[in-house]
């Protein structure tokens, strides 16, 4: 069986550019494809106005297809973790030994899939008690890797994040 080398992406309107963005070029440069999916068709912006194109809807993704998945912070989680396909996706991605990679506030969908309960997680410091709320024990690093959950807490540290992703993907141990 041929080893699946794509991942999913969720978008929608005021996701964090760069955590979208930079994570996505990383894992194509080590060989990746990214689906990016929406609820609806169309072009999102970033909260600085980048546009990310929607290549799936949510609705009709199949997480087999996938080797992991990718949770960029900004606003869009919040209104993200509130549609059942999106929960629902994200526990099949964890429960089949996937990688599911968060980054800031994209933890709420973590969070709201109630995947974290026992789980080493960070994230932006303002989502700190919702990530201890729902079970996580909260670690103020760079980058946490526990099992197949991959997470961190803002921009600045996102080279430690792709970083930790490509690893995750290529079998190497952090």
């Amino acid at each position: 069986m041929r080893m699946q080398k794509r991942l999913l992406t969720f978008v929608d309107d005021l996701y964090e550019d760069l955590e979208l963005w930079y994570p996505k070029l990383r894992l194509e440069e080590s060989g990746y494809s990214m689906d990016v999916a929406s609820m609806a068709p169309g072009t999102f912006r970033g909260k600085h106005g980048y546009p990310a194109n929607s290549s799936r809807l949510i609705p009709n993704v199949q997480s087999d297809d996938y080797c992991g998945l990718l949770v960029p912070g900004g606003f869009m989680p919040d209104k993200l973790r509130r549609i059942s396909e999106v929960i629902h996706l994200t526990r099949e991605f964890h429960e089949q030994g996937k990688l599911v990679a968060f980054i800031c506030h994209g933890g709420w969908i973590p969070i709201s899939a109630r995947i974290l309960k026992g789980r080493r997680a960070t994230g932006s410091l303002g989502i700190k008690d919702d990530l201890e709320n729902a079970g996580a024990i909260w670690v103020d690093e760079p980058v946490v890797v526990d099992g197949n959950l991959i997470s961190s807490r803002t921009p600045k540290d996102l080279a430690h994040f792709a970083r930790a992703m490509v690893d995750f993907l290529e079998g190497r141990k952090q």
